[in-house]
């Protein structure tokens, strides 16, 4: 069974940032929803928000996420150490900080696809490298799936290095 924070994300493929001085109000809805310190320091979509996106998305399954940390890195240490299945929090080391977005499958050389915010200023799946992968995180007193990882093929779009 798919998890309910992951049919969420995935609900919001498509979502981008809006160029400019203005910003996507849906973006802008997450941090309200989030709250406290993230809603009134979130004034533009153009602030990453990779954790916002993941954090809004287990709020809205019922889970607490985070909570007030907009740091991807965060979620290192979060939930319980999960397994690699649709809907796993997948943790990322980049240049200048981190990444996270939830695990859709992978190619056979271990290369990861993943649907996250904040990937090319909008929510879409991308390729990134299992070499960058800190952590592999689920949430607490949440049973795992019986699905387990999902074998996929490239579809040409290269490998991201640095999602920002």
């Amino acid at each position: 069974m798919t998890p309910a924070w992951y049919r969420i994300a995935q609900s919001y493929i498509g979502t981008k940032e809006v160029p400019g001085s203005r910003s996507n109000p849906i973006i802008m809805g997450w941090a309200a929803r989030v709250g406290g310190w993230v809603k009134s320091f979130f004034k533009g979509d153009d602030i990453p928000w990779c954790a916002l996106f993941v954090n809004n998305c287990l709020l809205e399954a019922g889970i607490k996420g985070t909570g007030q940390s907009l740091a991807a890195l965060d979620f290192a240490k979060w939930g319980v150490v999960g397994p690699l299945t649709p809907g796993a929090i997948l943790v990322f080391k980049r240049p200048g900080g981190g990444h996270v977005g939830f695990y859709v499958g992978e190619k056979i050389d271990g290369t990861l696809r993943v649907l996250g915010g904040n990937q090319s200023d909008s929510v879409s799946e991308t390729w990134i490298d299992k070499g960058r992968l800190v952590a592999v995180r689920w949430p607490n007193n949440v049973p795992y799936p019986n699905t387990g990882r999902v074998m996929l093929q490239w579809d040409g779009q290269p490998v991201s290095t640095n999602e920002g």
